[in-house]
């Protein structure tokens, strides 16, 4: 399986890494915190006659890992009803990336990810995170990428992910192929 974890939680060891970690085990597939990485805040400048000024940060060596890999597994808390600040930062770059001449196929790459989603709330998660949940539904839509599925864990304190076993055993499950 070639898979590449991307990570938006700020918080070492916290429970959406500990969920994350139940569909690929930290020995196994790339995993990026994007918390060890600088990125940017993405300036709109679409419209600009010159474009995007490129940025002076780590975006460009994280696409590049990113399109090496068939299997795309967003790792997220749930902050505010939606992603974290990190993983929407790394997700409002790729407009960016999209006029980057370094990428000129990256929109054509992501056709051919499989994309998944991992996230974990407090606040009644396998509601509340349904808006996140078509965030990246969406996102997949726009790149014509493939959604897989998710798993919405609940968790509010550290370590308490360990009682919902539900997605415990969901996580362990959402990468595995059905058989036949």
């Amino acid at each position: 399986m070639n898979v590449v974890v991307i990570h938006g939680s700020t918080r070492k060891n916290g429970n959406t890494e500990y969920l994350t970690y139940q569909a690929v085990p930290k020995n196994e597939g790339t995993h990026i915190y994007l918390r060890d990485y600088r990125i940017t805040p993405i300036t709109d400048q679409r419209h600009e006659e010159d474009g995007f000024t490129p940025a002076d940060d780590d975006m460009g060596k994280l696409v590049h890992i990113m399109l090496q890999h068939d299997i795309l597994l967003f790792s997220t808390p749930i902050y505010w009803y939606s992603m974290s600040g990190p993983m929407k930062t790394f997700i409002d770059r790729w407009s960016q990336i999209m006029r980057d001449p370094k990428f000129p196929h990256f929109r054509e790459e992501l056709k051919k990810k499989t994309a998944y989603l991992i996230a974990v709330g407090g606040d009644h998660p396998a509601i509340k995170g349904l808006p996140l949940v078509q965030q990246f539904q969406y996102i997949c839509q726009f790149f014509d990428m493939t959604f897989g599925g998710y798993v919405i864990g609940t968790a509010n304190k550290p370590g308490q992910i360990i009682h919902d076993q539900t997605a415990l055993h969901a996580a362990s499950m959402l990468l595995k192929k059905p058989e036949n």
